[in-house]
C-alpha cells in the first residue's frame, strides 16, 4: 500500500471574508492540507474559526504566529495572507525567510516595488509564492475560456467586463478607507481580477486608460471605475468596477466576427462558500439557470449552459507545486504585470470627487 503523504501544514493569516468564506473552506475541504493555525484577534472570527477548526492553534496576531514558529512550538509549509495589502510585503518576507511558502491574497501589494520584494524574498529563499487569483475558476470566465478556444466566436474583436455591486453603506473593513497608496480602491481590488482575466484571455495590453470616481467623499480610493485595454493581440478590453450600481450591467460582453456572448450575474461560489457549501461535495460550483447567458450569430440567439466553477482547482495545482514541482496556481510574475499596469493608470488618472453638498447644507 502506498504511504500516504504527509498534510501541508497551513496558516492562515487573517478569518474576515478572506480567510473565512474562501481559503478556510477550500483548505478544509482539500485532504492534501491541514489547518494548523488561524491568525485573528476578532472575537467573531475567533469562534468562527474555532468552530470550523477546533484542532487549530489560533493566534491574536502576526507577532504570535511568528513567536510560535521561532520558538519551534509550531511547524508550518505555508502562510495564507488574507490580511490588508498594506501588510503583505512585511508579512510575506517574514514568512519566507523562515522558509515557508506563501499564498497573498489580491491586491498583491499597494506597490510594484512591495510586489517585487516578495518576489525576491522568495527566490532567495527558495519557497513558492503564489497570488490566490480565484477567478481565473469562475464559471462563467471558464465558458469564455471555452468559446473563444473552440472558434465559436470567430476572431474576437472586444471584451467588456463588468463587476458590480449595490454597497452605498461601503464594505464595512479596511477598503473604505484605504486609498491607492495602501491598495485601497476598486481599480486595484476588483480590478486585480478583470484585469488579470483579460490578460490570460488577450495577451499583454499595449496602451490603457482609466476613469475613476469616489462618490462617498473624504479618503479612500475609487468606487466606479472603468479601463480601457488595448492589447497587443489587437483586441480591446472594456472593464468596470463599481461599488455604487444599483442596476448591474451584463458581467460579459464579447463580439467576434461571427457571434457574440452575453453573460448576467456573479459567478456563485463566493455566496455558496459564504452559506456554508461544501467545496469537496459532488455539484459544487455548479451553476443552475439562474441568469442569461446567450451567443447569438446576429439573427438568432441560443442559450449557453455555463461551466461549473473551480476555486478549488488553486490548491489542488499548489499541492502538485509544493510536493512534486508542479507549476504553481498563478504565477507571482503575472500578478506583478498586473499590478504594473494598475500602478500606471493610478499615476495617470486622478480620482475624481463626485460628492455634493447636502441640501439643506
Amino acid at each position: 500500500m502506498m504511504a500516504q503523504e504527509r498534510k501541508i501544514a497551513t496558516a492562515i493569516v487573517g478569518f474576515g471574508v478572506s480567510g473565512g468564506v474562501f481559503h478556510g473552506p477550500l483548505l478544509g475541504a482539500n485532504p492534501s492540507y491541514s489547518v494548523d493555525a488561524i491568525v485573528t484577534g476578532n472575537p467573531a472570527r475567533v469562534e468562527a474559526a474555532r468552530k470550523r477548526f477546533p484542532d487549530a492553534l489560533i493566534v491574536p496576531d502576526y507577532a504570535a504566529l511568528l513567536a510560535r514558529l521561532d520558538d519551534g512550538s509550531l511547524k508550518l509549509d505555508l502562510v495564507v495572507l488574507g490580511t490588508p495589502p498594506a501588510l503583505h510585503r512585511d508579512q510575506a518576507i517574514a514568512a519566507v525567510d523562515r522558509g515557508l511558502h506563501i499564498v497573498v491574497d489580491k491586491p498583491f501589494a499597494p506597490s510594484v516595488a512591495d510586489a517585487q520584494a516578495m518576489i525576491d524574498a522568495a527566490a532567495r529563499a527558495g519557497v513558492v509564492l503564489t497570488v490566490f487569483q480565484n477567478r481565473r475558476w469562475d464559471g462563467d470566465f471558464l465558458t469564455v475560456v471555452d468559446l473563444i478556444r473552440s472558434g465559436r466566436l470567430g476572431e474576437v474583436r472586444t471584451f467588456e467586463s463588468r463587476f458590480e455591486w449595490w454597497r452605498p453603506e461601503g464594505f464595512g473593513n479596511w477598503r473604505d478607507a484605504a486609498g491607492a497608496d495602501d491598495g485601497g480602491g476598486l481599480l486595484a481590488d476588483l480590478g486585480s481580477h478583470l484585469i488579470d482575466q483579460a490578460v490570460q484571455l488577450f495577451g499583454p495590453v499595449e496602451e490603457a486608460r482609466a476613469d475613476l470616481r469616489r462618490y462617498s467623499g473624504g479618503l479612500g480610493g475609487d468606487e466606479d471605475s472603468f479601463a480601457e485595454l488595448r492589447h497587443a493581440s489587437g483586441v480591446v478590453t472594456r472593464l468596470w468596477m463599481n461599488g455604487q450600481a444599483p442596476a448591474l450591467g451584463p458581467r460579459f460582453h464579447l463580439l467576434g466576427s461571427q457571434a457574440g456572448f452575453t453573460s448576467w450575474g456573479l459567478d456563485g461560489q463566493e455566496a455558496a462558500l459564504a452559506a456554508g457549501a461544501d467545496p469537496a461535495k459532488p455539484g459544487y460550483g455548479a451553476v443552475p439557470s439562474r441568469e442569461p447567458a446567450r451567443l447569438s450569430d446576429g439573427s438568432s440567439a441560443i442559450d449557453v449552459g455555463l461551466l461549473p466553477g473551480d476555486y478549488p482547482a488553486f490548491y489542488r495545482l499548489l499541492a502538485d507545486a509544493l510536493r512534486r514541482g508542479g507549476p504553481v496556481p498563478v504565477d507571482a510574475g503575472e500578478a506583478l504585470e498586473t499590478l504594473r499596469l494598475i500602478e500606471r493608470l493610478h499615476a495617470a488618472t486622478p480620482i475624481q470627487s463626485s460628492q455634493k453638498e447636502p441640501a439643506n447644507a
